[in-house]
Order: C-alpha cells, then sequence, then structure tokens
C-alpha cells in the first residue's frame, strides 16, 4: 500500500459504541432517539446493542424489520451536519436497513473481533510508514471528531484535517473536498 486516505475514524472502542448507540448522541438528537428505542421494550434499555441484536436475529421477520429500520434510521438521521430526508430514505429502505444494521450490530456485539479495546491505536506500527491523510467531520454525531484525534496523537506522521462545517457522510461537501484533496496530493508520488 502507498499511500491511506481515511475518513470518519471509528476505532471500535467500547467508548464509540456506547456514545452513538447508548447514552451520549442522544443528547443531540433526543427526538430521533425516540424512534431508535422503539422495538426494545423498557426494561431491556440497559444494553441496547444486546437488546438489538436480540431482534436483528430474529427468527420473525417483523422483528427483525422493525429493529433494522429503528437502527439504520438512527444512523441515516444522522449522519449529516443538516438532516437529510434522501438519506434518511435510504437507510431506511429494506434492504439497506437489514444489511447495515446486522452488519455493524454483529460486529459490535463481538467486539469486533479485537483483543483490546484500543488495538488499532496500539498497533498503529505497522501502518506508521504509510504516508496518510485523516478527514474528519468537526460535528461527525456517529464517529466523534474525537477519534480521529486519538489516531493522529499516536500517528503524528499522518496529516489531519477536521472540517469545520461537516458531520460523518461522505457525501458533505467539505468532507468531499479534503478527500479529492488527499488524493490528488498522493496521485502523482510513489513509495520508494
Amino acid at each position: 500500500m502507498s499511500h491511506l486516505v481515511l475518513r470518519g475514524i471509528f476505532l471500535c472502542r467500547k467508548e464509540e459504541i456506547e456514545w452513538f448507540y447508548q447514552r451520549g448522541a442522544d443528547k443531540i438528537f433526543p427526538d430521533v432517539w425516540q424512534e431508535y428505542l422503539k422495538p426494545i421494550p423498557e426494561n431491556e434499555r440497559g444494553d441496547l446493542v444486546k437488546a438489538f441484536y436480540k431482534r436483528l436475529t430474529s427468527p420473525d421477520e417483523s422483528v427483525r424489520m422493525a429493529a433494522a429500520k429503528a437502527w439504520s434510521g438512527w444512523e441515516g438521521a444522522t449522519v449529516h451536519l443538516l438532516p437529510d430526508e434522501q438519506t434518511l430514505t435510504k437507510f431506511t429502505g429494506d434492504m439497506m436497513a437489514v444489511a447495515l444494521a446486522r452488519i455493524e450490530c454483529h460486529f459490535f456485539t463481538n467486539g469486533c473481533w479485537f483483543e483490546t479495546d484500543d488495538q488499532l491505536l496500539r498497533k498503529v506500527d505497522a501502518i506508521r510508514h504509510i504516508p496518510a491523510v485523516i478527514v474528519h467531520g468537526r460535528y461527525d454525531v456517529v464517529c466523534p471528531v474525537k477519534n480521529a484525534f486519538d489516531l493522529h496523537r499516536v500517528w503524528p506522521e499522518a496529516t489531519l484535517k477536521i472540517v469545520a462545517d461537516a458531520g460523518h457522510a461522505v457525501d458533505e461537501p467539505g468532507i468531499m473536498r479534503e478527500l479529492v484533496a488527499a488524493v490528488e496530493k498522493f496521485k502523482n508520488r510513489t513509495i520508494a
């Protein structure tokens, strides 16, 4: 690999999963959060990832679909700096909702198969030699900018670009601008 351009950093740490799926981001989007919670009974809300996993793997298709649409709808409603109805519609479409929710929830339930919570940060030496640009939206609610900052702190050789007017979505104008600039930067460079 000669170069890396990374966007919307997610390190699969427990704090990140809890922030978005258990408590934290709900303070920014309390209205949308209520929709996310709907398929989960009050008595199971202490571990929402576990409760969703139970429903996303249910033999009852209506239970699976309700959980998938709530999970994916939550993400689709929060990925942009400003609400985007087209994205929400895409995320809550049957196929997208089931695929996104089941894959994400399966990974989170299994700790992304990492040995430790900070595995990606501890093993950054494996990629330290690769020229890289990290692009992250300042107002990314799905993957807070702290993730990119934490990665850059252990990998200062990478360039960190925080986009002041962007959330998580790749199609945010500032994110796209920085991604294109990073690719242009690397396009004619080679590693000896």
